[in-house]
């Protein structure tokens, strides 16, 4: 089992977010000296001091104790993803991610023709991407409708409610990013 470095971790997020040690320990409320012996693994952090560090830095804090393990498993070979829904049913989803772990989703979406992705709009907490790799489609977002083609890209901000919909006589096949995840 790998060993997880939470202070390397804490380092980490401290030099994304451009923190001096000291600016890190006055937004943590706890001392520069003890914030660098997390840092350095020679102290072992309380499960408070973890929270006012994540807090400080607004990281969950279960990003402290993820591994950083990287494998195999990463990989989706083709025809190896994981199927959500079926031709029989209509729309289908390929998760093209190894899992839904991380972040962020990200899909391939294949919509019949003259079909729905759904019968009622959705809503996502985070924003959400998508590009047309074949076919034409139509997406409706807070109750209006635009044309998508082959090549073209749409951003769909967190909270707006939206629906896909094919009124052609061929396939759309669509990929697509949400972040969080929300399958």
């Amino acid at each position: 089992m790998e060993e997880i470095n939470i202070g390397a971790k804490v380092q980490e997020y401290r030099s994304q977010r451009q923190f001096s040690l000291r600016e890190l320990a006055a937004r943590a409320d706890i001392t520069p000296s003890m914030l660098s012996q997390i840092e350095n693994n020679t102290a072992n952090p309380s499960i408070n001091s973890i929270r006012a560090i994540a807090a400080a830095l607004d990281v969950p804090i279960f990003k402290f104790f993820q591994c950083d393990t990287v494998s195999e498993n990463l990989i989706v070979r083709k025809g190896n993803y994981v199927q959500l829904g079926s031709a029989k049913e209509g729309v289908v989803y390929d998760l093209l991610t190894s899992d839904l772990s991380g972040s962020i989703e990200f899909c391939k979406m294949e919509i019949p023709p003259h079909s729905l992705t759904s019968s009622k709009a959705r809503v996502h907490v985070g924003e959400e991407v998508a590009y047309v790799i074949s076919g034409s489609i139509r997406i409706h977002m807070n109750g209006q409708e635009f044309g998508l083609d082959e090549g073209d890209s749409v951003k769909i901000p967190a909270g707006v409610s939206h629906v896909w919909e094919n009124v052609t006589d061929t396939a759309s096949v669509i990929i697509f990013a949400i972040t969080p995840p929300s399958f």
